[in-house]
């Protein structure tokens, strides 16, 4: 269960249309429940600098709520919904996809918008609105993004009820990739070679106290082993003194015509360059920022970014996500390299990302390492 990912939102909104038809009873059992609990609900809002970030987006730009209908998807707890309303929104349709609605309706209730602010339990694939709205605020974000797919319900949303003339809250989203160094590396090295320790030891004993050679079990067990400690991405806060080359943007979205199309595979090519001297190169640190803009027809006053770049002190709950190389690379400052990056969805499971990173390294002394291709799971 993922116990800090994502902003307001309860459950999300299912999306079954692009995945082979995701089976909607598995899906809320693998996801939407876990937004159904209050503690969840808290540790997300404990996040000021998402809190200020969706605070000032709306309150610095009423002019796009004072009197306009607002869709809030996935509206968990229902405050972006209560500070739409507050901002002066005509009518607000708060969609929430667990029982987090009956606390929704009594947080709205004892605020006194019931008049404005209408919780409706249900998807957006589901659900049917009396009309169309001006506005369409969500947050959708996952780690690194686009993990959990939840900007799929999203699109579905703002294709089926979005004016011609709406706005997106947030507007524009961006990904970003840089090098890294972290310690991390050689702990997770050691606690694989230490569980492969254990196996070695656990299948001696097997064959000796029970008469049972389980060796033919190694490869497999191997393979988990290094899936689990080496190959499955790590949340992190990272500071950034551990960004260690020139940050690179690998995806920017356009929350009004981005498709389910072009997130369903994220490539890119980007060059980087170290800028500290000696240093260690051990892998790639992952984030993203989003942008409230509005829109070239209705743009926003005062434009309003949330980041969830590394941070010495204002960190977000969604931190970044690790990709760690083994071993560590030692690198000098204006070392270049050239990166490949591929990001899919998991066929085991449309919420998670497989992520494949290609890597060729130029150093400056001249010497040139051979180049590497690693995959990594965002679990």
């Amino acid at each position: 269960m993922e116990n800090s990912i994502n902003g307001f939102a309860g459950g999300r909104a299912s999306s079954t249309s692009n995945n082979g038809g995701v089976d909607k009873g598995v899906d809320f059992a693998n996801y939407f429940c876990t937004y159904a609990y209050l503690y969840h609900q808290k540790e997300m809002l404990c996040d000021r600098v998402r809190m200020d970030a969706y605070y000032n987006a709306i309150f610095q730009n009423k002019q796009h709520f004072h009197g306009k209908t607002v869709l809030d998807v996935g509206t968990g707890s229902g405050i972006l919904a209560i500070w739409s309303a507050q901002a002066g929104a005509r009518k607000v349709y708060a969609v929430e996809a667990t029982k987090m609605s009956d606390h929704a309706r009594e947080l709205v209730k004892a605020n006194n918008f019931e008049h404005v602010v209408e919780v409706i339990e249900g998807t957006v694939e589901d659900i049917s609105l009396p009309e169309k709205v001006d506005v369409i605020i969500s947050e959708w974000m996952g780690y690194f993004l686009l993990r959990e797919s939840m900007f799929d319900s999203v699109i579905c949303a703002r294709d089926r009820w979005l004016k011609p003339t709406g706005v997106m809250y947030p507007s524009h989203a961006r990904m970003w990739v840089a090098p890294i160094r972290s310690g991390l590396a050689d702990q997770k090295m050691t606690d694989f070679e230490s569980s492969m320790d254990d196996w070695y030891k656990f299948l001696d004993e097997t064959k000796t106290d029970y008469g049972v050679d389980m060796g033919v079990l190694t490869k497999p067990f191997s393979e988990e082993q290094k899936k689990y400690y080496l190959q499955t991405s790590m949340w992190n806060n990272l500071h950034p003194q551990q960004v260690i080359g020139v940050p690179a943007i690998i995806k920017e979205i356009d929350c009004l015509t981005a498709t389910v199309e072009e997130l369903l595979h994220v490539r890119a090519n980007f060059s980087s360059s170290i800028t500290l001297e000696n240093t260690r190169f051990s892998g790639f640190g992952g984030w993203f920022d989003v942008h409230f803009r509005g829109s070239s027809q209705n743009p926003a006053r005062q434009e309003i970014e949330l980041t969830t770049a590394p941070s010495q002190d204002n960190g977000t709950h969604w931190g970044q996500q690790v990709f760690l190389v083994h071993p560590p690379l030692r690198v000098q400052e204006g070392d270049k390299m050239a990166v490949s990056i591929s990001m899919t969805r998991s066929k085991e499971n449309h919420r998670l990302m497989e992520v494949e990173f290609t890597c060729e390294m130029r150093q400056s002394s001249g010497t040139q390492p051979r180049p590497f291709t690693k995959k990594f799971f965002i679990e």
